[in-house]
């Protein structure tokens, strides 16, 4: 994702709605225990609110949505939790892959897939391929995804050419290290959600973030629809965005 990235799509378009949004889906095993259900229940629901925030976001003119799905982190938790999760992803990728390539979702996915399970290797790599030449709306799944791993990767990437003599050091920047990660074509998320109340950003784009608008809510995600959505977006579009200089109304 191009550092600096984050300025309004084209000339003329609606400023007050952002050309990239990304989503930290936190709260589902949170919204499972309030009701009663299996933490299993939660992420299934998830599932469901991420069908209708990909449909609301192109609907609202969103070109770009990144989803923060499974975390470098997340392998800490319990080996059943994660095998729903997998197994959740295999569903949604079975199920809806023909549904977003018939509407015209680009599907990519950002992460480590060193160490996955062959199976899905193989899916990831079905939705990228399938999708490659849809241009409506990009879905940018973070999966096995950490922040600074990718940062750590870039570096060592940079690192390796210097030491083959194909770069010299003095020509790495902040421009030529944002060109090293994991998808440098991606402009910067102009807006960043977080469900659930949470007050950070555990890991998430924090090179791409630089500039983006932070909007915390305390819907957990399984409850996350498109008024949640427009909400954020009408958030985002009352503030100033200054960018190092002179303040930029979003909604102008």
């Amino acid at each position: 994702m191009m550092p600096n990235a984050a300025a309004p799509a084209t000339e003329g378009s609606d400023r007050s709605v952002p050309l990239h949004v990304a989503i930290i889906m936190d709260g589902n095993g949170r919204w499972a225990a309030a009701r009663g259900l299996p933490r299993a229940e939660g992420h299934r629901r998830g599932v469901d609110a991420l069908r209708r925030v990909v449909r609301a976001a192109h609907e609202l003119g969103v070109l770009y949505l990144t989803i923060f799905s499974f975390s470098s982190e997340n392998w800490s938790r319990p080996a059943t939790e994660i095998g729903d999760l997998f197994g959740l992803l295999r569903r949604f990728i079975r199920n809806d892959l023909a549904t977003l390539h018939s509407d015209g979702v680009r599907v990519r996915v950002i992460g480590e897939r060193e160490g996955l399970e062959p199976d899905i290797c193989a899916l990831l790599n079905e939705a990228e391929e399938l999708t490659k030449a849809n241009t409506k709306l990009n879905l940018v799944v973070a999966f096995n995804y950490g922040s600074r791993q990718e940062i750590a990767g870039a570096a060592q990437r940079l690192a390796r050419e210097v030491a083959e003599g194909k770069r010299d050091p003095a020509s790495i920047d902040a421009d030529t290290l944002g060109r090293y990660l994991d998808a440098p074509d991606i402009p910067d998320p102009d807006l960043i959600i977080r469900t659930s109340g949470e007050l950070r950003l555990s890991n998430f784009l924090m090179w791409q973030a630089a500039y983006s608008e932070l909007v915390f809510v305390p819907i957990h995600w399984p409850d996350f629809d498109k008024a949640a959505l427009e909400s954020a977006i009408a958030e985002y579009a009352r503030r100033e965005r200054r960018f190092g200089g002179l303040a930029v109304k979003t909604g102008s």
